[in-house]
């Protein structure tokens, strides 16, 4: 089973997209998708700024900004 990790910040719309979503093409698995603020981690602050969401598959970097089908999909 996949891990699923979406680093986000509150007010994001971008981030409520790439949500949106992946829980689309997850379905009932999107239970499973951890959702982690940056807002309040200085180091994760410092690595992603306003490069959000990220989106993380098996501590894997998949994509950021939009949800990217294409590499999204070998995990489905």
């Amino acid at each position: 089973m996949t891990s699923w990790l979406v680093y986000t910040r509150q007010e994001c719309s971008l981030c409520e997209t790439l949500l949106a979503e992946l829980a689309t093409a997850l379905g009932p698995a999107a239970a499973d998708v951890q959702v982690v603020d940056i807002t309040d981690d200085p180091e994760l602050e410092r690595r992603y700024g306003r490069r959000l969401p990220v989106l993380l598959a098996d501590g894997e970097f998949l994509c950021e900004y939009r949800l990217d089908h294409a590499r999204l999909t070998p995990y489905l």
